[in-house]
Order: structure tokens, then sequence, then C-alpha cells
């Protein structure tokens, strides 16, 4: 099964988990004010409170502890550090990190820390935010407060989260934060200073770190999947996941491709056309600053076959196809191509910095959480991920969203992640099954997962 030293973990970001938003000197974030918009976050959610992590950090971390997580991908609060984005650092915002980082190496938990996971301060996109030239700038200068105060603990770094999510939610459609709706070229633009801003970035936390550090970057990774084993749907499959067919920003190589050196792809140039950002070659140069692995959120993917004149068909599902809570179907498969191809392409070490199931998930009668279709989707997930790295892929290491049941975006508490529940009423934790099996996972190394049946949980016979 998994190595050794492959990484288990878990992942979570600030704006999800750490309420306190107005307290002790945090500034707005995008998604604060955002909130506030009538009908803008289902049934009016809001994060100030979500999971007050700020105040229970210890004792979650205790629980990722009981869990046996190795690592904890967790995110710093931009707005919480420097709350006009730029300038004066709220020191007790970053104490507050220090006591995340220190609690997670009492508990032998590495942690990873995400520099941007969406939660831009609110002061900065009053100037302009991502559309703004300097906010390459802006990002360097908040790296170098943080890693100046955590690098001597903390030695995975990664720049940002899902830039293809945030650009097109937040920018192009405008059902995320900022929640703006600008012209493509204009969104391109915007991606194009954030793409810089993790080159620059890069470059600023290994400097100010000094000492070896590892830093990673975490698109969302877009995967197609064949609708069968004949070598043309997978060649079809393939060259859906490496490519570009139109205008559509959730892709992998126009998110890729510059990181690792190899400029923006022909593909992404010609259907972009004019609407393409921008750029310099020696812009090319910032942004292709060596970084050490690539995380990939991979949760769902959509299967496509080969069309007699060489065009690939997206698939239907049939009825009834196995879907989550946010009716997003269930592909186990997308673990095992998308890393396979991807690995393949950029010949890097890949985490997969997200993968898990949205269910709605409630204590029973007796406080016990029973989810086993999280565990059945896990099991199947990690089963396909094994046998990519049998294959080939250089995956380092896999962290499950979430650690807590949390605010979740747009679709505010209703979707439930964790593999601890969380009460928002109460703040009460309860460790789901799913964390108990996930303990079993991590402590056999993965060798449970080939167990077919979950335990407590026998099959039913067709009458």
């Amino acid at each position: 099964m998994f190595a050794k030293d492959f990484i288990w973990g878990a992942a979570a970001s600030a704006q999800q988990i750490e309420g306190a938003v107005s307290v002790d000197g945090r500034g707005l974030s995008i998604w604060d004010v955002f909130a506030e918009r009538e009908g803008a976050i289902a049934g009016g959610d809001c994060a100030d409170v979500a999971c007050d992590h700020y105040h229970r950090a210890a004792d979650d971390v205790a629980l990722m502890q009981r869990i046996g997580l190795q690592a904890y991908r967790f995110s710093i609060a931009w707005p919480r550090v420097l709350p006009e984005g730029v300038g004066q650092v709220n020191d007790a915002g970053l104490a507050f990190y220090d006591r995340v980082v220190d609690a997670c190496l009492a508990a032998g938990i590495t942690p990873f820390a995400t520099m941007f996971h969406w939660d831009l301060p609110q002061a900065l996109q009053d100037r302009g935010g991502w559309s703004h030239p300097d906010s390459p700038a802006w990002f360097v200068e908040f790296c170098v407060k943080v890693v100046s105060r955590l690098g001597d603990r903390v030695t995975n770094w990664i720049t940002l989260n899902e830039p293809q999510v945030h650009f097109h939610h937040g920018h192009l459609i405008g059902n995320h934060a900022p929640g703006l709706q600008l012209p493509l070229a204009d969104v391109l633009q915007a991606g194009h200073h954030m793409l810089l801003a993790h080159g620059k970035g890069v470059a600023a936390i290994r400097e100010t770190a000094g000492r070896p550090v590892q830093v990673g970057y975490a698109p969302v990774g877009c995967v197609c999947l064949p609708e069968s084993i004949k070598s043309e749907d997978i060649v079809a499959a393939r060259d859906g996941t490496l490519g570009m067919h139109d205008e559509n920003i959730f892709n992998n190589i126009w998110w890729m491709d510059p990181i690792f050196g190899r400029g923006y792809p022909e593909d992404g140039l010609r259907v972009y056309g004019d609407n393409a950002p921008k750029f310099t070659d020696a812009d090319l140069d910032i942004i292709s600053e060596p970084i050490d692995f690539l995380g990939l959120n991979i949760y769902q993917g959509h299967r496509v076959r080969a069309a007699d004149d060489g065009e690939i068909i997206k698939s239907r599902w049939e009825p009834g196809h196995m879907s989550t809570a946010m009716h997003w179907p269930v592909t186990p498969e997308v673990l095992y191509w998308g890393p396979r191809w991807i690995s393949e392409r950029y010949q890097v070490p890949i985490y997969i910095t997200e993968n898990g199931l949205a269910n709605l998930d409630w204590p029973a009668l007796d406080g016990r959480v029973r989810d086993p279709q999280r565990i059945d989707f896990m099991q199947r997930y990690l089963l396909e991920l094994n046998k990519a790295i049998g294959d080939g892929a250089d995956v380092r290491g896999y962290f499950y969203w979430s650690i807590l049941d949390n605010f979740e975006w747009a679709e505010g508490y209703r979707p439930r992640f964790g593999l601890i529940h969380v009460d928002y009423l109460t703040q009460r934790r309860t460790l789901k099954d799913s964390a108990l099996w996930y303990h079993k996972v991590i402590a056999s190394h993965g060798a449970v997962l080939s167990d077919m049946l979950i335990e407590d949980h026998p099959q039913v016979q067709d009458a």
C-alpha cells in the first residue's frame, strides 16, 4: 500500500473556521463584506463565529492528534495579520498563528501554511484587489511579515489556493466574494497579477525563512475521465485534462504551465484571443520561480469520449449516479488519472491538498455521528490514488477536506465536509465515524483500505 513516509493530513481555511472576525484587531475580509449582501450566502449565514477556532485552536489540535493526523494544512488570514492589507502588523493576529503552529508541533503534527485562501483584506479590494498592478507587491509584503514570524518553525508553505475558483466565481460570475462580474479580459489580467504574486511570493518566502523550506502551490486539479477503457477515450480524457478547448477558466494548463516555466499555453492564448492578459517575458520568468511541490485540490471529474472526428465529447451521467450534498458526482478515478497525467507533465512531487465529501451529517440519539458515505468515499478515492502511485505518480501525501464542518462559502453551513461534526450553536465537537476510520487508515499506512466492507455496516442482500 502507501509508503511509510506518505503524509496523512487534513485541511481547513481561516475564513471558514476561525470566526472572531472583529476580535483582537482583525480587519475585514472581502468575504465579511460579501456576506452582508442580501441573498449572497445561503440562509443569510456569515463567518462571524464559524467554528470559533480562534478561541478553540488548542482543543481542535488535540482532536487532530486523537485522529492521528501527521500534518495539518491551514491558511493565514491576511486581514488578521495586516488589517489594512499592508503597513502596520497586528501582533495579536500573528500571536494566534504562533499558538496554532506550536500546538501542532507539540502534537507531532507538521504544519502546512497556505498564504492566500480567498480572504483578501477589504481594504485592498477597495484599492482594486487583484486587478491592481501593485497586488503582487502587497502579497510579498504579507508573505514577508508572516514568514518572519513563523518561518523558524514552519517549513512547508503554499502560496495560493484555487485561483480558478476565486476568479471564476468571485470575479467573472460574482457568486463568491468579492462579487464582481468583470469582462473576461479583466479577469484574466487579475489572474496574471495573482500568478506574479505567486512567483514573487515563492522567492520572498525562501529569502525570509533563511533556511531550507518547501514551497508549493495548490490549484484545482481539473480532470477529464475516459468513458471507457478504449485507447481513444483515454487519449481524449488526457487531452481534455492537459489541454484547453474553450474559454472556461476551469482548466489546468493556464494556471500550471507558467508556474513550471512553460509560459502561457498556446491552446489558451488561442482560445482566449484578445482576452488574454498583457504580459512580458520578464513576467514569465517571475512566475516560474521554482517550487518544491504541487498541491492538487481534486473532488470530482467529468467523463468524456472521443468522437469519430477527433473531437472530445462530454458524457452524460446515468440517472441516479452517486453525488454529494454539493451535487458533485462521486468519481473516485479522478485520483488515478489526475495525479498520473499531471505528474507526467510537470515531473514534480504532488500532494493531494484537498479531497472530501459534503454530506448532511447529524448526531444520532446516542450522540454518535455515523457517516458511512464519507468512509466509502474516502476508501474509493484513496484506493484509486494508491493505484496512481503504483503506476508512477509521485504523490507524497493526502489532506482530507475538511478537518471540521465549516462555513462553506456561498453555501453557508448546510453542507458538512468535516471529519469532526460541529454544533454551530454550542460549538460542541464530535468525532464522526469517518474520523475514527481515518485513524485506522493512518495507523496502518493505508493497509485497511483493502478491506471491502465498512465495519458495523454489513451489506444488505437484495430481496
